[in-house]
């Protein structure tokens, strides 16, 4: 949906983004310790210092903050998504994946479980198929290429990674973590690494 000349406006406004900065940061750090369904406004609102009328400028609920928590988060880990172009560097852009993932357990949890998020899950793997599209093609290109999906064409094997990961991050966390983040790094990275084991093997 776009957005209006008004909401444009206010994004733009440093008061706006710090406000909306400090509840996201306020509803992580609340969820460290309280499940998400059982965060109410109120609690958001008091933490961060501001009133509940404030909350209601910027998000009509708890879970639109949740949102809105998630998927800056996602676009700040976007440089950590696994990189095909380069099989080197994979390893350690896998368990920042998943040690980011772990830290933030709780909210990731519920909005990428059965309740979730459509709009978090879709962002994630938007993200992830343009990440892995890109890096397939920055040694030829010589250069970063865009991550805007609505630029990219159909791509199967970016469009599979963001799949595969989004699918064994969900697993991993509705069942609590059961292997640590390294161990999840190294299940996983020759398993997305195989989609791009060309004849040259040497480079993976």
């Amino acid at each position: 949906m776009a957005l209006t000349r008004d909401e444009n406006s206010a994004l733009r406004d440093p008061r706006v983004r710090r406000t909306q900065a400090a509840l996201q940061r306020t509803l992580i750090d609340l969820v460290q310790d309280h499940d998400l369904p059982r965060i109410t406004v109120a609690d958001v609102a008091e933490r961060a210092g501001v009133s509940r009328s404030t909350f209601y400028d910027h998000y009509r609920d708890v879970h639109e903050l949740a949102e809105a928590a998630c998927t800056t988060m996602i676009d700040d880990l976007v440089e950590a998504i696994p990189d095909p172009g380069r099989g080197d560097t994979s390893a350690d852009t896998l368990l920042t994946f998943f040690a980011h993932l772990a830290e933030h357990a709780g909210l990731y949890r519920s909005v990428l479980g059965p309740q979730g998020s459509a709009r978090v899950i879709d962002h994630v793997r938007r993200r992830a198929t343009a990440a892995g599209y890109a890096g397939a093609r920055r040694t030829a290109a010589g250069a970063s290429l865009t991550d805007d999906t609505a630029r990219i064409p159909h791509d199967v094997p970016a469009a599979f990674t963001a799949g595969a990961l989004i699918g064994v991050a969900t697993d991993w966390l509705l069942h609590g973590c059961p292997c640590t983040p390294a161990e999840m790094a190294a299940q996983t990275r020759p398993l997305l690494m195989a989609l791009y084991r060309g004849d040259d093997d040497a480079d993976v």
